[in-house]
């Protein structure tokens, strides 16, 4: 009874401390970038945690952040040489995209975003959010531990169906094991289906496991972008995650014309660690961007495909 008790009072405790003044900054980049980054180059992977008083969370969320404001996004853009941005909606905010489109308005024309929506997001909503800069929708699996295929499937059609009209992509977070399950329906689709973080591939599965060459075929077929996002998700091995190479330069190889790069900031940390709840805050990781971002030179190493990854191809998905 005492440690339900002492529990009790540490979340209350937290509850209480919600400030910007109670957790240190967001990771910014220590290591300065060391190749030549190209002209309108795109982070297409951040997210904005904003004051909880004004942003509020998720009631069925997973986990939950420190926050991570617009003016330390733009002060690690500034450092990468990074002019644009794509701010996706997290799993913590469920379908309410108000933080997401606060990071855009505060960035502005450089900014792109990828909202949450369910059936109950009108098309007016939508209308709204496409002028505001919203150029496509995600289906978070992977952060809820969602690993049905057939789920999956479902939810994609129905995606599908809405967007058609619109022209918008379709972002998934998801496995590779889940995208051998629905890559008819990839193959298929009139809009763009993006796969965030390497399509959730494991290093320790390596090349080989189930799902990851249905991924690199759907990406040479151009059927299917990767963002080669969240390395940490994919690897243990920081800083320079070495297993992760072969992972990139095959998908890199498979087709550059359908790779974009980003960089995952503020790196939040979906899994809580034993003993915390889904309510408890828990600390966003502190990874070194420069350094993350040196790692593109070793993955491709011809400036010409870089420019593809940064640039033309976050262009011409994003709407820029």
């Amino acid at each position: 009874m005492a440690s339900m008790t002492r529990r009790d009072v540490l979340a209350g405790a937290a509850a209480l401390t919600l400030t910007r003044a109670a957790f240190a900054k967001a990771s910014q980049p220590s290591t300065a970038v060391n190749f030549a980054v190209p002209p309108n180059a795109c982070d297409c992977h951040t997210h904005i945690f904003g004051d909880p008083k004004k942003f509020p969370f998720y009631a069925q969320r997973v986990y939950t952040p420190e926050p991570a404001l617009p003016d330390e996004m733009s002060a690690l853009h500034r450092a990468l040489h990074m002019e644009r941005v794509v701010i996706v909606t997290p799993s913590i905010y469920g379908t309410d995209n108000s933080a997401t489109l606060y990071g855009m308005k505060a960035r502005g024309a450089t900014a792109r975003g990828v909202a949450v929506i369910d059936e109950k997001t009108s098309d007016g909503d939508l209308d709204a959010m496409e002028r505001a800069g919203i150029h496509g929708i995600r289906i978070n699996l992977a952060t809820v531990g969602q690993t049905d295929p057939a789920i999956g499937r479902r939810r994609l059609q129905a995606s599908i169906d809405r967007m058609k009209r619109r022209g918008w992509h379709i972002q998934m977070y998801t496995s590779p094991a889940v995208i051998a399950g629905i890559k008819d329906v990839v193959q298929t689709s009139p809009v763009p289906v993006v796969f965030d973080h390497f399509g959730g591939a494991e290093t320790a599965l390596g090349l080989q496991q189930p799902g990851f060459g249905d991924l690199v075929a759907l990406v040479k077929a151009g059927k299917a972008y990767v963002k080669i996002s969240g390395a940490y998700r994919a690897s243990t091995k920081a800083p320079d995650y070495p297993d992760l190479a072969p992972f990139a330069k095959a998908l890199i190889a498979a087709n550059p014309d359908r790779i974009v790069w980003g960089s995952d900031w503020p790196h939040p940390n979906s899994n809580p660690p034993p003993g915390r709840s889904a309510t408890d805050l828990t600390p966003v990781f502190q990874v070194d961007d420069g350094r993350l971002l040196n790692l593109l030179a070793t993955w491709a190493p011809d400036a010409a495909v870089r420019k593809k990854i940064l640039v033309d191809n976050p262009a011409r998905l994003y709407g820029f």
